[in-house]
C-alpha cells in the first residue's frame, strides 16, 4: 500500500483537489497543502525568515496580501508578524482552507480562488507585498500563470514587492541530479546507490521549466518592473531543485 508521500507526489493538485485535502481529517496541516510532513514541519519557520528577508516585512502599517496561503504553519506565523506590526494582511484562499486560520481585526480573510473569484479593481496600486508561496506549479494546471501574475503584479503600489516563491524547477532539477553533487545527494538522502532520475531535451507536461522561469522574469521587465531570480536558502529543504522570483514595481 503507498505512503502518504507516494500519494501526495501522484496527485494532479488543482484549486478544488486542495479544497478537499483542507477537509480531509486524516491528513496532516502539511499534507493538506501537499507536503509530506518531513518536506515543511521542521522547516517553515526557515521558509517565513526567508519570505520576511524578501519582502521586507519588518515594515509597520503596510498592505500584505498572501495568495494561496494554504493553512499550515507558514501562515500562521505571518499572522503573528502582521499583528505585531500592525501590518493589513489579506489570505485568500478557499474558505477550507481559511477556516483553518485565526481570526484577528488585522486580517481580511478572502475566499476566493485568485484571480477570478477577487474583485481586483478595488486593490490595484494599494498593496506593499505579496507572497505567492509554492503555487505557481498548481496555477498551471488551471489557468494560463502570466494571466495569473498579470493580475498579482496590478496590486502593487510603486516600491510594491511580489514574492512567487518555491518554484520547482525541473530544468534545475535535472541539473542538480546530473551532477556529482546531485548523485551524491540522492545516494544520501535514500540510502542507497540507485541513479537519481533526470531527463535532457524533452518536453515535460505540466511541469515548469527554465523557459517559464525566465519567459517571467523578461515579460515584467519589459513591462516596467524590475524582476530577479533568487537563490534559496540551503536551510530549506529543497533549495537545491527550486528557486524563487522578486518582482519589484518601480
Amino acid at each position: 500500500m503507498e505512503n502518504k508521500k507516494e500519494e501526495l507526489a501522484k496527485k494532479r493538485m488543482t484549486f478544488d483537489t486542495f479544497k478537499e485535502m483542507a477537509l480531509d481529517k486524516s491528513l496532516s496541516k502539511y499534507e493538506k497543502i501537499g507536503f509530506p510532513d518531513d518536506y515543511r514541519q521542521a522547516y517553515e519557520q526557515e521558509i517565513f525568515n526567508n519570505i520576511y528577508n524578501v519582502l521586507k516585512l519588518e515594515r509597520k502599517n503596510i498592505v500584505f496580501f498572501d495568495i494561496g496561503c494554504g493553512c499550515s504553519e507558514l501562515p500562521n506565523l505571518i499572522i503573528e508578524n502582521s499583528i505585531k506590526l500592525n501590518q493589513s494582511l489579506y489570505l485568500i484562499d478557499s474558505i477550507e482552507m481559511l477556516c483553518n486560520l485565526k481570526e484577528h481585526k488585522n486580517i481580511v480573510k478572502v475566499a476566493a480562488k485568485f484571480p477570478d473569484e477577487l474583485e481586483l479593481e478595488k486593490y490595484k496600486n494599494t498593496v506593499d507585498a505579496i507572497v505567492i508561496y509554492s503555487v505557481l506549479q498548481h496555477v498551471i494546471l488551471d489557468m494560463n500563470p502570466f494571466s495569473f501574475i498579470d493580475k498579482a503584479v496590478s496590486l502593487l503600489k510603486v516600491g510594491g514587492r511580489l514574492l512567487l516563491g518555491d518554484i520547482p524547477n525541473i530544468s534545475k532539477r535535472n541539473r542538480f541530479f546530473a551532477s556529482d553533487t546531485g548523485y551524491k545527494f540522492h545516494q544520501d538522502f535514500t540510502k542507497d546507490n540507485t541513479k537519481p532520475s533526470y531527463s535532457f531535451n524533452n518536453l515535460i507536461e505540466d511541469k515548469i521549466d527554465d523557459s517559464l522561469v525566465f519567459a517571467i522574469l523578461n515579460r515584467y521587465r519589459m513591462a516596467g518592473y524590475e524582476t530577479y531570480l533568487l537563490e534559496q536558502p540551503s536551510t530549506l529543504p529543497m533549495y537545491n531543485r527550486r528557486e524563487d522570483i522578486l518582482i519589484v514595481k518601480n
